[in-house]
């Protein structure tokens, strides 16, 4: 059977879906072996990056090498719990991606301009 066979038996995708999975409220100590462990089962995966940083931690990516086995993961992986978590697998979407950094950089810049002009965020005057 032919690629573009197996892929009209299979139907076709959304758009969302994609090879890339973002995983949130991941247990803080969890390994890439676990990983691979977990998500191994749905396919075969190029690549595993788990947050390290404080911002984040808990989170990870996760790429497999075939569309249809990320979208099995996120089929089967969404709540699995994990060590008392339960997981939020998510197809990675750059555009959303890119406007929380966008709007984290904004909310940053306005946190030094209130501390360089020494004004607090209260709404009001005084009463």
């Amino acid at each position: 059977m032919s690629q573009a066979d197996l892929a009209a038996k299979r139907g076709r995708l959304p758009p969302e879906v994609n090879r890339v999975l973002y995983i949130r409220n991941l247990p803080f100590k969890i390994t890439s072996e676990e990983m691979y462990d977990i998500f191994g089962k749905y396919g075969a995966i190029r690549q595993i990056r788990v947050g390290d940083k404080p911002d984040t931690r808990g989170t990870a990516f996760v790429v497999y090498e075939d569309i249809y086995d990320a979208k099995n993961a996120v089929d089967h992986l969404s709540g699995f719990n994990v060590c008392g978590r339960y997981l939020i697998v998510l197809y990675y979407q750059a555009a959303r991606m890119e406007k929380r950094i966008d709007n984290d950089k904004k909310r940053r810049e306005l946190e030094e301009l209130k501390a360089k002009f020494n004004v607090s965020g209260e709404e009001g005057g005084e009463s």
